[in-house]
């Protein structure tokens, strides 16, 4: 039996060493690594030897496996997880080749197992699987990724009111980001790095919005709801624009308002991210305003004194009593404004709000979410200011129309096509700005039809006249996008020590991972900004992709992919990955233009160092708290035939969302996760970390892994061990006076506190769902500091769907 056991064995060997020396030609043939080739024939004369009863046959693997550790190290250093493919299999195999009832049927097995002899085939296997042993049970207390360090503190650091005039939020929480400064931070200390290992649920509150079926709803149904906290309410707005008012202490709903959102399947997102807040009472119109505009606001004023502003995916803009949640009739026509009036291109499921609406002064500022890549002609880009009260508009500000910011007359249409800015907006009331984050014009990966008007504002931030919508400064992210590189997440706003004073700064987080650190009044640079020479080859006719890209001294762009950088499960995967990797263009920056005739690596890919969750600070000591993400994305340019603008070239059913398909336009564009057969990203592991900056100085103290990867499916097969290998993060971060970091976006179903001057995570919960949100916090009428985060899942990403949101306390 032991001897059939042994053939079994031998045979295994042979075939996995043929298979690894098959596909480890491919490799090498397409100028890759030629080791898996070399590991493959040393496996197969490993096997014959062993199918002969031979110990040569373990000194062979003995080399074999020797090689293989070094070869590892020489390729990726100390870092244990890209040990995995590369060695896990063929060291197990080499711990059962060590046993004796493996060794004790070989025909020239030594009489002494462990007697140093050339000969000795076993006792050469046994040491190198021991030293190996050694080395990878060391590489635990060794991770070449992650850096140990303290943010420093600022002396006599205590603060209510920002230097900018706008108080910190502590009991409240009045807007998306905490206030319209966007720092996602709370002047509350009453949950420490000494107690928040205490935290408990307070309360479980389920909105009963959960998704329907694929015709009614989007495969990204998504839970990004940020609520607020303010006139004694949490208000929060659900997937289909529910919105609900809670009682903050217990989580009993207090009122809903249901829009009655058109549900449609061809979403590209469906989600609401916060809604807004404006208390008028006492409000009284301006002397010098006329009769008719006076009469109207003091009605407005009248029924609805404290309004929750909101927006729905299906393109309304509308106004609740905060106090009863019905709706204010004297808001736009009957509670509600049309958004797609006088709007060009107007097509299914092509024009959404996604984002919370900023309210400033007397203003409702919001943009517009357009499909990406749905069609080639969209709907106007348009940014709109409409009066608070009574939703009449009061200036508009369109890329493709500049200059022209007075509101639009009977009859005319928007600029069609013109850039988006789909995310969060920020304000400082005292400097009288608000700062719009522009992304791309359509189509995202074709850029010959802009002109250069249209490239001045296109992953620009525009800073606006909050009176007049006029245009004060832009400051240009990226230079020709041909990636959809968006500028994805609110501005954040604080006042940074500069040289013997200080310099009221705004930062602006980007998927390239850049960092602009800005003066907010004029939009020069703070920290340093250069310029990169990068690719330009393409086969595109026409498109001129630009020589150079700027560069923020403050950035978390990866580094140059390499084929060593390519991970998997197994060396079958990671062969797999690395053949990708040989076989789609990679100029080595994330720039590389994507290409008709193959496939383009982009790295990062659209989902972003950074997206919507944006960054959240420390205004007082000065410190950004950040979650960078890196997954690699594969582009094509797929031709589409002359005198055939909507055939479809991805998707071939009319009735399916016609995502990446640019109709009316001559490219279709494939855009793909990079990753291998069983699921995996193609890209070493950390797929997300977390990292505390010292903005004085622009340094990173510390950085550390993000999350873990229980739950994830390798092959279908959910992982069940919680490896901390740094997960996704798609959400947002809270920053708190007390110390403590919040953060529920890991694909792993957790929230995290965490020690904001050192990174180490303190306390950690289960949610019931996916957390891809942002925290907030307030102090209840109890005299209690909450945390609270929505949980509901994210669709696109797979994470566990619901519908809670749950609210944190110390006992």
């Amino acid at each position: 039996m032991i001897a059939v056991a042994l053939g079994t064995l031998a045979l295994s060997l042979a075939l996995l060493g043929l298979a690894l020396a098959f596909f480890g030609a491919k490799l090498a043939f397409a100028g890759g690594s030629s080791f898996y080739l070399a590991l493959g024939v040393g496996l197969l004369a490993s096997g014959i030897q062993l199918a002969r009863r031979r110990q040569s046959g373990l000194w062979i693997y003995a080399l074999i496996l020797a090689a293989s550790f070094i070869w590892t190290i020489v390729e990726v250093g100390l870092d244990k997880w890209q040990w995995i493919p590369r060695g896990a299999l063929i060291f197990a195999l080499g711990l059962v080749l060590c046993l004796p009832v493996v060794v004790h049927r070989l025909r020239d097995a030594p009489e002494r197992a462990w007697a140093p002899s050339l000969g000795n085939g076993p006792l050469a296997l046994r040491a190198v699987v021991l030293l190996i042993a050694a080395a990878s049970t060391a590489s635990w207390f060794v991770d070449p990724v992650e850096t140990h360090g303290i943010l420093p503190k600022v002396a006599e650091a205590r603060a209510a009111v920002d230097p900018s005039g706008v108080p910190y939020p502590a009991d409240d929480w009045v807007a998306y980001g905490g206030t319209n400064l966007g720092q996602r931070y709370s002047a509350l200390e009453d949950i420490t790095v000494g107690n928040v290992q205490g935290l408990t649920v307070a309360w479980e509150h389920h909105t009963g919005d959960l998704r329907g079926d694929s015709r009614t709803d989007s495969k990204e149904f998504t839970f990004e709801a940020t609520p607020i906290k303010v006139n004694g309410l949490l208000y929060l707005c659900t997937p289909h624009n529910i919105v609900q008012a809670l009682e903050p202490e217990t989580g009993r709903l207090v009122w809903a308002f249901d829009p009655q959102m058109a549900r449609d399947g061809q979403y590209q997102h469906q989600t609401c991210r916060g809604v807004s807040y404006n208390d008028s009472t006492g409000y009284a119109p301006p002397a010098e305003a006329d009769p008719a505009t006076a009469g109207a606001v003091a009605a407005a004023v009248a029924e609805c004194p404290r309004r929750i502003i909101a927006a729905s995916v299906d393109a309304r803009l509308y106004a609740l009593n905060a106090d009863t949640g019905l709706p204010c009739r004297t808001f736009g026509a009957d509670g509600f404004v049309d958004l797609t009036a006088q709007m060009p291109n107007l097509r299914r499921a092509a024009y959404q709000q996604t984002s919370a609406p900023l309210v400033t002064r007397n203003l409702v500022v919001l943009g517009s979410a357009i499909a990406d890549n749905y069609y080639a002609e969209n709907p106007s880009g348009v940014i709109r200011a409409f009066d608070v009260r009574t939703g009449a508009i009061v200036w508009k500000f369109d890329a493709g129309k500049p200059d022209a910011t007075e509101p639009l007359q009977p009859g005319a249409l928007y600029e069609p096509n013109s850039a988006v800015a789909w995310t969060q907006f920020s304000a400082d009331e005292a400097l009288g700005l608000v700062y719009v984050p522009f992304g791309n014009r359509a189509p995202d990966q074709v850029g010959v039809s802009r002109s250069k008007a249209d490239e001045a504002l296109v992953d620009a931030l525009a800073a606006l006249d909050l009176e007049t919508g006029r245009l004060r400064w832009a400051f240009r992210t990226t230079y020709h996008d041909l990636w959809d590189r968006d500028n994805p997440s609110q501005p954040v706003l604080l006042t940074l020590p500069q040289g013997d004073g200080t310099v009221p700064a705004i930062l602006i987080p980007t998927k390239v991972g850049n960092v602009w650190v800005l003066d907010r009044r004029t939009g020069a640079p703070i920290r340093p900004v250069s310029e990169v020479s990068v690719s330009t080859r393409t086969d595109i006719p026409g498109e001129a992709p630009s020589p150079v890209q700027p560069v923020s001294s403050l950035r978390f762009t990866p580094a140059p992919l390499r084929e060593a950088d390519m991970w998997g499960v197994t060396p079958f995967d990671q062969i797999q990955c690395r053949l990708a990797f040989r076989s789609n263009r990679y100029d080595g920056n994330p720039f590389t233009p994507p290409q008709a005739s193959g496939g383009a690596i982009i790295w990062p890919g659209n989902i972003g160092v950074f997206n919507w969750g944006s960054v959240a600070v420390d205004p007082v000591h000065h410190w950004m708290i950040a979650t960078p993400q890196y997954l690699p994305y594969l582009y094509r340019l797929l031709p589409r035939p002359a005198n055939e603008p909507d055939r479809r070239l991805i998707t071939t059913d009319p009735d399916s969302a016609p995502g990446n398909e640019n109709l009316g336009g001559p490219y279709a564009v494939s855009i793909a996760h990079m990753r291998s057969a069983l699921g995996v990203p193609c890209n070493a592991p950390p797929w997300g970390v977390r990292v505390g900056v010292n903005l004085a100085d622009g340094t990173t103290a510390w950085r550390h892994r993000n999350g873990t990867v229980a739950g994830q499916k390798i092959g279908g097969v959910a992982v069940p061990i919680p490896f901390a290998m740094g997960m996704l993060a798609h959400g947002g971060t809270l920053a708190t006076a007390g110390g403590v970091a919040f953060t529920a976006a890991t694909l792993d179903d957790r929230i995290r506190g965490y020690d904001m001057q050192t990174g180490a995570v303190l306390w950690s919960m289960t949610l019931p769902a996916g957390g891809q949100a942002t925290p907030m916090t307030y102090r209840g009428k109890d005299g209690r500091q909450y945390v609270v985060i929505a949980a509901g899942g994210h669709g696109s990403l797979g994470t566990t769907p619901g519908d809670s949101v749950i609210a944190f306390r110390l006992p």
